[in-house]
């Protein structure tokens, strides 16, 4: 089942106790929340697309094979700079994985 975002969506392929892995697409000019998480780290490969990653005051682009790594409480964000959605695989490491655990220092849509 897709979980539909204003900036795209994602679905959940794998959950299990401190693991979670999503396949995550970001519409054309969308960017997610500048978030960070109290309680998991999250690693990121970028399948399609283009875009630009922040994390804390780094900021670099990112295309097809490119690893991201966001460290526990790291304020981060991705941004899609491209034409197409950017896919991106997202596993999550931690002793708590629910939604509720992201903070929004900035949102787009109105969610903070």
């Amino acid at each position: 089942m897709v979980k539909k975002r204003p900036w795209g969506g994602y679905r959940v392929l794998l959950r299990e106790p401190g693991l979670q892995v999503k396949r995550i697409h970001l519409k054309p000019g969308r960017r997610f929340s500048l978030q960070r998480h109290r309680r998991r780290i999250e690693r990121w490969i970028i399948m399609t697309g283009m875009g630009i990653v922040t994390i804390g005051t780094k900021r670099r682009r990112v295309r097809p094979g490119s690893f991201v790594e966001v460290p526990r409480l790291a304020a981060h964000r991705l941004h899609n700079t491209g034409k197409k959605d950017l896919v991106l695989v997202e596993v999550q490491f931690g002793d708590y994985l629910k939604e509720d655990d992201v903070i929004r220092l900035e949102d787009d849509y109105g969610r903070v």
